[in-house]
């Protein structure tokens, strides 16, 4: 299971989507959230499904890596169907116990809402996979780069957030090490009750705590020694800039979401 999360895990390529600004791939991916939060009928998630389809097979990321990324959170998705099914009132499906309290409103909601999370989660993760850390960190400092001016550490923040999502496939493989030394050990992570089983995690947790804290402190003794001081005065190795391709990308996006609202306003 923790194999299967890749949320921060960066696939090196030379195409299109791998080409485009940082920047234009945050914005895209906005625009993309808002699009599909404000789809509501099937004309408009085909529109969405399309976009997304489009841009997995332009950055030639694997299927299989995406829907990879899906497992950790099956237990979600399945949740969140079943409380649209039996939770939302309407027209029933037909008589019985079971019939009596599934609509057909219920089926539809349930439906929708599953596209929505598994396409959420897809085309965030694109962005990740065809973007390194460095390049995130530029662009999503370049884009809160006007909130300086409200003295906010936005340098600091950016890298944070590229810190954190670097280190998520470190964590995760660190804990898989763990949990097999401590399965040779003879621990038992998968029988007993709930308690049980939340009890048999304090042996990961506390060394795997104490190795995030070490690599914490290695990791800001070498920003020290290379003389790292925070955001005030830094320039970039690569100076960001807009190209066609970016802003074609933009205003498809902008135009997919114009008419997203479009449709949603005719009820399609």
């Amino acid at each position: 299971m923790l194999k299967d999360i890749t949320l921060g895990q960066y696939f090196p390529g030379n195409t299109i989507v791998h080409r485009l600004d940082p920047r234009t791939k945050l914005l895209a991916v906005v625009l993309y959230v808002v699009a599909l939060f404000a789809a509501k009928g099937i004309v408009s998630y085909i529109v969405v499904a399309a976009l997304l389809a489009v841009c997995i097979l332009a950055s030639h990321v694997q299927m299989k890596a995406l829907t990879r990324g899906l497992k950790p959170i099956y237990f979600i998705i399945a949740f969140t169907a079943v409380m649209n099914l039996f939770f939302t009132g309407g027209t029933p499906l037909g008589e019985g116990w079971i019939l009596s309290r599934i609509t057909y409103e219920g089926v539809r909601t349930a439906i929708f809402m599953v596209l929505r999370i598994v396409m959420l989660i897809m085309g965030t993760f694109l962005v990740t996979y065809t973007t390194s850390p460095i390049q995130l960190t530029d662009g999503l400092e370049n884009l809160l780069s006007p909130l300086k001016k409200l003295r906010l550490p936005v340098h600091e923040l950016a890298m944070m957030m590229s810190i954190a999502l670097r280190f998520i496939p470190t964590l995760i493989e660190e804990t898989d090490k763990i949990m097999s030394a401590q399965k040779a050990r003879g621990a038992d992570f998968e029988s007993g009750s709930l308690l049980q089983r939340a009890k048999a995690l304090i042996p990961i947790l506390v060394p795997l705590f104490i190795s995030a804290f070490r690599r914490a402190d290695e990791l800001a003794t070498a920003m020290e020694c290379r003389c790292y001081h925070g955001g005030e005065g830094r320039t970039a190795l690569h100076v960001l800039r807009y190209k066609k391709a970016d802003i074609l990308v933009i205003l498809a996006f902008a135009a997919v979401v114009a008419g997203i609202f479009l449709l949603k306003h005719f009820g399609i």
